[in-house]
């Protein structure tokens, strides 16, 4: 099987290196075997205080190839693609594969299971490589200048970027996949600085796509992290006590890498998530619904096939607060006695681990703006700081800023406090999901209201 999406140029030698590098394998003593060949170019223009900082342009290429011998596994990398180097990439994966333990789960996934998503999944844009180097340093220089004229108090910018990658992943194995596929993405960014008297605040707003025609206005870009960080000019702190808490879309986010976390096939299997063993039961509100989806046309989880070469798809993982589905590749699902949910992920060496495709909360019906008046005392957070999240307990507690919601608006600015409860009774306080759902990424969340969460200040 050979499958493709969006290939073009050199693919067909890229395709045709990988199956001769697994050849190679099986003919020095392997039984089995996977090749990963990754491309890529990135570039990236910075400007501050509307001037040209930095300028970078890079480029890479390599091979990674992971052996089998029985059930024990070896794997090497090389950026070497010359014939010497293919011979040594191939020698030291077998070598180390002879002298590894054997581990009764390794080997590849069932022939069955292989394939690829067919058709255009819209990972690649032409016009991000056609962008000029001016363009991209006008789109930079547009958004921060947009950010500085924006208000008086927009004194500093810690700066703008523009950004572009094109990459091309190919995969194939010894059971006849081979697979490759093309991505493309650019995007903008701003951070501008607020200063008002003796309070200095900083926020920052971006917009990224797979191609130029996707992204936002850089002025509107430039306005939109301008207004963020102004609203934050004379934080204070509060009182500690317990009230709702409302996550925006960008911190809500957060909430979901932490569900990940807990549904990842190594964390069940090792017994070291809050959510093991709790396949079938309810574990969060019945407004919750989460959703990972590897095929949405266009987006940033979006592949063919995963990096076992397993077509990706749609697992609901909760619905309607009931845990449904964890995330497994093949190793972490022979382990568990299940099967592999398409969610193989790897670099370009190593075996396998697990990542999401497009990990989603399913929006609700309410506005950011009817969550915000329904509460007459809460805390509406815009940005969290540290990592005080325990998977295995769900003990959760981390720092916050954002503002304080009075009589149903946003009222003051807050920083410097703790937001903190357990994620068993976090996930089943979600009171409302907002209808604010918006991809800026591989994870996305529309607004999520705790019904009640200690805030820490003085």
């Amino acid at each position: 099987m050979s499958p493709s999406n969006g290939s073009a140029g050199s693919s067909g030698n890229l395709l045709d290196l990988a199956s001769g590098i697994i050849a190679k394998a099986l003919a020095a003593g392997a039984t089995g075997a996977e090749c990963v060949i990754s491309e890529g170019e990135e570039f990236s223009a910075n400007v501050r205080m509307r001037e040209l900082e930095s300028l970078k342009e890079s480029g890479s290429r390599g091979a990674g190839l992971r052996i089998l011998i029985g059930r024990n596994t070896g794997s090497a990398y090389t950026s070497d693609l010359s014939a010497e180097g293919l011979r040594r990439l191939v020698e030291s994966a077998v070598e180390l594969g002879s002298i590894t333990t054997e581990d009764p789960h390794a080997g590849l996934p069932e022939a069955s299971e292989l394939g690829s998503i067919q058709g255009d999944l819209r990972l690649f844009s032409g016009d991000t490589a056609g962008l000029s180097t001016e363009r991209k340093i006008e789109m930079a220089r547009a958004a921060e200048g947009a950010a500085l004229d924006a208000d008086p108090r927009i004194a500093n910018s810690e700066g703008g970027s523009f950004d572009t990658n094109l990459g091309r992943h190919v995969f194939a194995n010894s059971l006849g996949f081979a697979g490759e596929y093309r991505t493309s993405s650019c995007s903008i960014s701003v951070a501008p600085v607020a200063r008002e008297g003796e309070s200095m605040e900083r926020d920052y707003w971006f917009s990224l796509a797979r191609g130029a025609d996707g992204l936002e206005r850089p002025e509107d870009i430039g306005r939109k992290a301008a207004a963020r960080a102004l609203r934050r000019l004379g934080a204070v702190k509060v009182e500690t006590q317990r009230v709702p808490v409302v996550f925006e879309p960008r911190t809500a986010r957060s909430l979901l890498d932490s569900i990940f976390e807990a549904v990842h096939g190594e964390s069940i299997y090792r017994n070291a998530s809050f959510l093991a063993g709790k396949l079938g039961t309810k574990i969060a509100a019945e407004a919750l619904t989460v959703i990972d989806d590897g095929t949405l046309p266009g987006l940033f989880g979006t592949s063919p096939f995963d990096d076992e070469g397993v077509p990706t798809r749609r697992t609901a993982i909760i619905e309607k607060g009931v845990l449904k589905s964890y995330l497994l590749n093949t190793y972490t699902a022979r382990k568990l006695g299940m099967k592999t949910t398409g969610n193989a992920a790897r670099g370009i060496t190593g075996n396998a681990g697990i990542g999401h495709g497009n990990l989603y909360a399913e929006a609700g019906d309410a506005t950011p703006e009817r969550i915000i008046s329904s509460i007459s005392d809460g805390f509406y957070v815009t940005e969290l700081m540290g990592f005080g999240v325990n998977i295995v307990t769900g003990d959760y507690s981390r720092g916050a800023t954002g503002i304080w919601i009075r009589g149903g608006e946003l009222a003051f600015p807050v920083s410097e406090v703790t937001i903190a409860g357990n994620l068993n009774r976090m996930l089943m306080q979600i009171e409302t999901v907002g209808s604010d759902l918006e991809f800026r990424g591989s994870t996305a969340s529309p607004t999520l209201m705790i019904r009640e969460m200690t805030v820490s200040g003085t």
